[in-house]
This record gives C-alpha cells, sequence and structure tokens, in this order.
C-alpha cells in the first residue's frame, strides 16, 4: 500500500454499466442518419469518442434503451470483442447512447475522471484484461469482474496533480510521436518520389514499347487443396505486402489434384501482379522472382509477366511497375463493373519507358538500391523512435500508480 492511498473495490468508487442486450437493441435498419449518437467500439479513439462512421439512433428508440445513457465526463470501457479500449465522453455525447460492446463509468466525488482514465490505461491493467477475459468465439470482461477490479487512489489533490503531470506529459509525447510520424512518411515518400522522377525525366536516346512487345503473360491457377497429387508453394494475394522480392521462404505449401505443366511454375526473372481479389488497392501490385528452388506457382488471383526481351532488364521493369504512374495505369487499365481486373490485353498495351541500354538499366538500379538503403534506415530510426515513445508513456503511467511520479 503507498503511504496515504486507498485500495477499493471500482464499484465502491464509481457507478458502473454498459450497453443494452435486451430484445429491443436497435437492428441495422432502425438507424438513422440524425437522431441520438449511438457509440460502437470503432467510434473510440485515441481516447475520445470520434463521429466517423457514427450511427444514430432516433429520440423514441433512445428513451426505450435505458441502460446506456450517457453524461459528460463518463469514462467509456471495451469489455466484449476487443477488450481494454479506453475513452471520454465530451459535451458532444452527453446524453448519447452506447451499443452492447461497452461499458460505462461514472465516478463518485472521492474520485477523479481522468485519473481513472489513465489508471485503466496503465501498463498493469492491460495485462490484467488479457488474463482475466473469458470467452471462446466472442471475448469478454463481465461486469462482474470490471465491479472487483482493485483501484489504487490518493486524496483527490493528489489525484489533481498527478493528472497534471500526465496531461503535460503526453501532450509532449503525442507531440514528438507526431514529429516523428510525419519524418516517417517523409522518408517513405523520398524514395517514392525519385523512383517516380527518374522514369519521368527520361535520358536521350529512350524510348517507349507496349510491354506486349516485351513480355508473354499467363493467369494463375484457380485450384483446389487435395490429399493427395503434387506438394508445390503457392505466391497468393497475401504474399503482395511492402516486398520487391517474392518471400518464397514464407509461401504457403499446397498439394494439388493432377499433374502442372512445365508452364505453370515460375522462373527466375518472372514478375507477378495482383490481377484481382475484390479490392481495387491491391490491383497492380508487382512482386519479381529472385533464384527459384523447387516447384513454385502462382493462385488465380495473380498474374505472371515472363519476358523475351533482351532489352530490359526484369528488376528494371519491376521498378517501373512499381511507381506510383504504372500502377494507376495497371489498376485504370481493369476491367470489370465494381469488381475490376486486369487481364492479358490491357497489360500488353501498356508502354514501358526504356533505356537505350542495359548499362544504363544497371546504373539507374544502383542508384535506386542506395537510396532505398538509406531511406529504409531513415525508416527503421523514426519507428524505434515511435515505439520509444510508447515504451515511455507505459512507463510514466507504471510509476504514476505505484507513487513514483514526480515533477
Amino acid at each position: 500500500m503507498i503511504n496515504g492511498w486507498e485500495i477499493s473495490p471500482l464499484v465502491k468508487v464509481c457507478k458502473i454499466g454498459d450497453g443494452n442486450h435486451s430484445a429491443n437493441y436497435p437492428k441495422s435498419n432502425e438507424m438513422v442518419s440524425e437522431g441520438i449518437p449511438f457509440i460502437r467500439a470503432n467510434n473510440m479513439v485515441n481516447g475520445k469518442v470520434s463521429w466517423v462512421d457514427l450511427k444514430f439512433i432516433t429520440p423514441e428508440k433512445h428513451a426505450i434503451l435505458k441502460k446506456g445513457h450517457l453524461k459528460e465526463g463518463d469514462i467509456l470501457f471495451t469489455n466484449r470483442g476487443e477488450i481494454g479500449k479506453i475513452a471520454i465522453v465530451d459535451s458532444d455525447f452527453e446524453n448519447a447512447n452506447l451499443n452492447s460492446q461497452i461499458a460505462w463509468f461514472r465516478c463518485l466525488e472521492c474520485l477523479n475522471n481522468k485519473f481513472l482514465y489513465y489508471f485503466l490505461l496503465s501498463p498493469s491493467m492491460q495485462n490484467h484484461y488479457l488474463v482475466e477475459k473469458n470467452g471462446a468465439a466472442l471475448q469478454q470482461f463481465t461486469i462482474r469482474q470490471i465491479n472487483e477490479i482493485p483501484i489504487p487512489f490518493p486524496p483527490l489533490p493528489e489525484q489533481q496533480r498527478i493528472v497534471a503531470i500526465l496531461d503535460e506529459a503526453f501532450a509532449a509525447i503525442a507531440k514528438a510521436k507526431e514529429n516523428a510520424e510525419r519524418n516517417l512518411r517523409n522518408a517513405k515518400e523520398l524514395f517514392e518520389r525519385y523512383l517516380q522522377e527518374v522514369f519521368e525525366v527520361k535520358g536521350e536516346g529512350w524510348e517507349e514499347k507496349p510491354m506486349g512487345e516485351l513480355a508473354t503473360f499467363r493467369n494463375g491457377m484457380n485450384f483446389t487443396k487435395g490429399s493427395k497429387g503434387e506438394k508445390i508453394q503457392i505466391v497468393g494475394v497475401k504474399d503482395f505486402q511492402k516486398n520487391f522480392w517474392v518471400p518464397f521462404k514464407d509461401l504457403e505449401f499446397v498439394i494439388i489434384d493432377g499433374k502442372l505443366n512445365d508452364i505453370d511454375f515460375l522462373k527466375e526473372g518472372d514478375i507477378l501482379s495482383v490481377r484481382s481479389n475484390g479490392n481495387p488497392e491491391l490491383i497492380g501490385r508487382t512482386l519479381l522472382a529472385g533464384r527459384v528452388e523447387g516447384k513454385v506457382s502462382h493462385s488465380g488471383f495473380t498474374i505472371r509477366i515472363r519476358l523475351n526481351n533482351k532489352d530490359i532488364l526484369p528488376i528494371f521493369l519491376c521498378s517501373y511497375l512499381k511507381t506510383q504512374k504504372a500502377r494507376k495505369e495497371l489498376v485504370d487499365s481493369g476491367n470489370g463493373v465494381g469488381i475490376k481486373s486486369l487481364n492479358q490485353g490491357s497489360l500488353s498495351s501498356i508502354l514501358i519507358p526504356i533505356p537505350k541500354s542495359l548499362i544504363e538499366q544497371q546504373a539507374i538500379l544502383q542508384k535506386l538500391d542506395a537510396l532505398s538503403e538509406e531511406t529504409k534506415k531513415l525508416e527503421a530510426i523514426y519507428q524505434q523512435k515511435i515505439n520509444d515513445l510508447e515504451e515511455m508513456k507505459k512507463s510514466i503511467l507504471q510509476k504514476a500508480f505505484s507513487g513514483e511520479l514526480t515533477k
């Protein structure tokens, strides 16, 4: 026990309730465009309630759903599904309503609501939720469990002092994190801008050729996993993250019914592109195959580009296809209503800028490699700063609730 602090079950120092679970729970067709805000877990962002994607219910429905009526200053806590998200209700959401995944806490006079907010965010409490949560299909932290949470707290003036220190520290950390995130974005954009400029500011003797003159194309396989047959690796859409090369060591192994032909397998220098999977953001993402060991094919949502022209290096073509301009052309060339899909015809017509010699291509690639390495170093530095700031927040919170926090 910290000298001068008390420890009490949470239910003794604040009122506790949750959203509605009754048969009157609003259905999707009962939501309206204006009315009483109906707060869900996804509306709780960075400690506040967000208007983004907010749902509304009618005043009449709100009057029926009496359990989740909120007041300014209430603390919200997700106790079903994604457990442990915390937010404070501001004046915009006075008298709003709650869905069934969120509990609310209303502090009594002995407890500062911001003190409770920070306590619920502390590392020890976040770990407590993980250890004590239950349920298989839907994780939950019950109201009974919430009632029994032991909260240590000093007299109100000391709570207010601690809150003031935490507010100041967290504001400084948030500003530093914002700067680090902006620098991280700038580092990533630096390489993208240079990559774009390389192909926009063409050198003397460059020419443009339709990709159909440079390569052949083949759609991937639509397959079912059999219990007997040939075991091979498959490149799927999930492998097109931020990689440049096909991640062979991470590919899924499958057993294919029937026999495949040699033309179905990847070779070194093959380029793969996402053809379609219902998400236009993924169409046109590319990977380059390095040295292929064993039998590797690719899924029906992808298309293979295999060069048959020695005037261009596979790595140079893949680099170009990763520029914003080329990605836009790939996406725009897709056909279909609603869900676009690349096809061999659309790929054939895309114009590819080609330097006059392989030596020039290699020189450009060396510059891109050097800049890419520097960019990755910068990204690692700024990402580490962001991670360190998050750890600093945890450390400060831990000190706050162990009586070690000083100005």
